[in-house]
């Protein structure tokens, strides 16, 4: 039974990947567009700030509702079409309402954040972001249908269309402008640059959003201010763990700009910071589809008597992929380092923190069960909090000195306490027995192959590789022997005993 049970979250987490580690690849083959392309660094520093910023409005717009919509859609499921509906009611107004004052207002925002110049910037975003908080629900309600190729399909339709819409505007309108002129100088201005990018975000919003409108118009839109109440007394718990957690992961590209005293230098580290920070993003992709597929199914499975023991597996399964990853990118950085242009090179030595730290960030994810399934929620919000204390304080007093380098070890000190917080706190409400001998052995394992491989510096690339290459095969044989056993797995299976 178990067993079966991680062959369809297998499944599951694969499909949602089509969506999560394909289209955050595809979006991640911006990043060299951005690098080559855009002026400079500090362009590029633009861009990661207000992402930062679109991030953090993104996770207090949807306030934890689609865990809250999880939760009472599984609890109610004959009124799960209300859920859904009443859902859509509370975010879709406060997101019109969000809208309307970023586009108001958005040359004092514009202001106040460095970008008088640019006040369209802002209302741009305050637009994607309300429409992207509102079509979060339907998107959470096709996990919830278990209909995860809907989903990847409508997840690939906005990915596909920005990088679309990105490439005309910063290679082909260039180009035509040479060439052809007349054909878009009615619409296309060489100078705005940077600005294009935020355009091609709009329109990628509205076409996915006008494709969601037949699942919202699946709800049952009857007000029901008792079964609203109830689900924002469950939300509104996780919108501070959110805002901590997203604080976790932006913050440093939000407060950079301030630290800094030459506004110009902090753009260009920001940029430098920002793009080998992307690299590392494999990990955050991975962690993500694992999240599509995890949430739904601990919520199903929580009556299962044995859903603890599924739980522990796929903890256990978790870490050791995340480290099988985190050795993939460590030991063929050299290749890796080529999807930005060199004069970013110089932060790549981030990228092994950061990859722990999406780790530990995957892990706490993991242990943040118990208090969902416990309704605890505020256990959550108060660790998330901690961590965004953490963050704060080593960005601030250490970035004006160590520059980026400071904040990849915030979010590495970050992400370890909130976990370590989260699994000795969990196991006193809901005790899971994690194979933690297991799990402490892979990670020793991964640890040492990594500082080994730190010795390789041959001058020949390609013996590096080799050499790399066999120390990743080394923890890919123990794990075939430990723990995935060949004649089990479907195809293969065929050839092995």
């Amino acid at each position: 039974m178990a067993e079966r049970k991680m062959q369809n979250l297998a499944k599951e987490t694969a499909i949602y990947g089509i969506s999560s580690i394909l289209g955050k690849f595809l979006n991640w083959l911006l990043v060299p567009l951005y690098t080559y392309v855009l002026t400079g660094s500090a362009d590029y520093g633009v861009v990661a700030n207000l992402y930062a910023w679109t991030a953090l409005l993104l996770v207090i717009l949807t306030y934890g509702m689609e865990t809250g919509f999880f939760r009472f859609a599984n609890k109610h499921p004959e009124i799960s079409a209300r859920v859904y509906g009443n859902t859509i009611i509370s975010v879709g107004f406060t997101s019109l309402i969000f809208a309307v004052l970023c586009v108001v207002f958005a040359q004092p925002i514009a202001d106040l954040l460095g970008y008088s110049s640019n006040p369209e910037y802002i209302a741009m975003l305050g637009v994607v972001v309300a429409m992207d908080a509102f079509g979060s629900i339907p998107f959470a309600y096709l996990r919830f249908k278990s209909r995860p190729i809907k989903f990847a399909a409508l997840k690939l339709l906005m990915i596909f269309t920005n990088i679309i819409f990105n490439i005309f505007f910063l290679v082909i309108c260039p180009l035509l402008m040479e060439k052809a002129q007349q054909l878009i100088d009615w619409f296309y201005d060489p100078g705005y640059g940077v600005g294009y990018v935020f355009i091609a975000n709009v329109i990628q919003t509205v076409v996915v959003t006008i494709a969601l409108l037949p699942d919202v118009l699946k709800a049952e839109f009857k007000f029901d201010f008792t079964l609203l109440k109830q689900i924002l007394r469950y939300s509104l718990p996780l919108l501070v763990l959110g805002i901590a957690g997203i604080m976790n992961q932006t913050l440093d590209k939000i407060i950079f700009p301030f630290l800094i005293e030459d506004p110009e230098l902090a753009k260009s580290e920001l940029g430098i910071y920002s793009a080998c920070f992307k690299i590392s993003m494999v990990m955050m992709m991975f962690t993500q589809a694992f999240r599509y597929a995890y949430e739904p199914f601990i919520f199903a499975q929580h009556k299962d008597k044995n859903s603890k023991e599924a739980y522990a597996d796929a903890m256990k399964f978790f870490i050791i992929f995340s480290l099988l990853i985190f050795l993939g990118m460590v030991f063929y950085l050299d290749i890796f380092k080529y999807i930005i242009q060199h004069d970013y090179w110089a932060g790549l030595k981030v990228i092994p923190i950061v990859l722990f730290s999406y780790i530990f960030q995957g892990i706490f994810f993991n242990l943040s069960l118990w208090y969902k399934l416990t309704d605890k929620t505020m256990y959550g919000a108060w660790f998330s909090v901690i961590g965004a204390v953490i963050t704060i304080a080593i960005n601030v007093i250490f970035v004006p000195i160590f520059s980026y380098m400071a904040s990849a070890w915030a979010a590495f000190a970050c992400y370890f306490v909130m976990m370590l917080l989260s699994y000795f706190y969990g196991q006193k409400h809901m005790p899971i027995n994690y194979n933690m001998k297991s799990i402490g052995v892979y990670t020793a394992l991964a640890v040492g192959l990594f500082l080994i491989s730190l010795l390789i510096n041959t001058p020949y690339t390609l013996l590096n590789m080799v050499l790399k290459t066999g120390l990743l095969a080394i923890f890919i044989i123990y794990f075939v022997r430990k723990d995935l056993p060949l004649n089990r797995i479907p195809l293969v299976k065929k050839f092995i005993k």
